[in-house]
């Protein structure tokens, strides 16, 4: 009795198709991986940039700080002139209308900055500037003192005319009752000028930031 015969059929030949497959995906994810550490990384360093520029903010406070003391300390007379070696202009300072603030920094306000951070409240000898020793944050600031005058002298005269906006009027002002018939009753101001205080922040990685604060003394 003859037995079943078995017919066996040829293995197909791999073509490599499943290998290449692979492959393709292996790129894909590593090229996935790769985006993915970048955008983390981005993330990091925008975030640190945040914080570096509010802590650049904060510590401009010091630098305002230091210019409003030195106003209060000097009130009078002794702003009506400049004075340079103590960061303080009776002139109104002000980039062109090409510059850039910290253009015209560089080229008029602090020409030759300090090499390293002061010790202590150190002035420009050179420029219109004032700086602090470095915060604890890594921050150095400096900063300058502007009068808003056009002209240098007494703001109350009437043939140098320095020209200095006035933060409430100089003249006594009248009001006048309607309920009792009392007469005028004269309100007596004194004038007050203002000063512009503008702040330069140099913090870690090179950030730099600008502070300006109006106050009238």
């Amino acid at each position: 009795m003859l037995g079943a015969i078995k017919i066996v059929k040829p293995r197909a030949l791999q073509g490599g198709v499943v290998l290449f497959i692979a492959l393709i995906v292996l790129v894909l994810m590593t090229l996935a991986a790769i985006a993915m550490v970048r955008s983390v990384d981005t993330t990091n360093i925008i975030a640190g940039n945040l914080a570096f520029k509010q802590a650049a903010a904060q510590s401009a406070d010091a630098g305002v700080e230091a210019a409003i003391n030195w106003l209060e300390a000097n009130a009078g007379a002794n702003l009506w002139a400049n004075n340079f070696p103590n960061g303080y202009s009776a002139v109104r300072q002000d980039p062109s209308g090409t510059q850039t603030w910290d253009q015209f920094w560089t080229a008029s306000i602090d020409p030759n900055p300090l090499s390293s951070p002061p010790g202590s409240l150190t002035c420009s000898a050179t420029g219109i500037s004032c700086t602090l020793p470095t915060d604890g944050a890594g921050n150095t600031v400096t900063y300058t003192i502007s009068r808003m005058c056009k002209n240098v002298g007494d703001p109350n005269s009437t043939t140098v005319k320095p020209g200095c906006p006035v933060s409430v009027a100089a003249a006594a002002a009248g009001s006048g009752s309607s309920n009792q018939g009392s007469g005028q009753i004269t309100l007596n101001y004194v004038s007050q000028y203002y000063y512009r205080i503008t702040a330069r922040v140099v913090g870690p990685r090179n950030t730099v930031s600008y502070i300006q604060t109006m106050v009238a003394i």
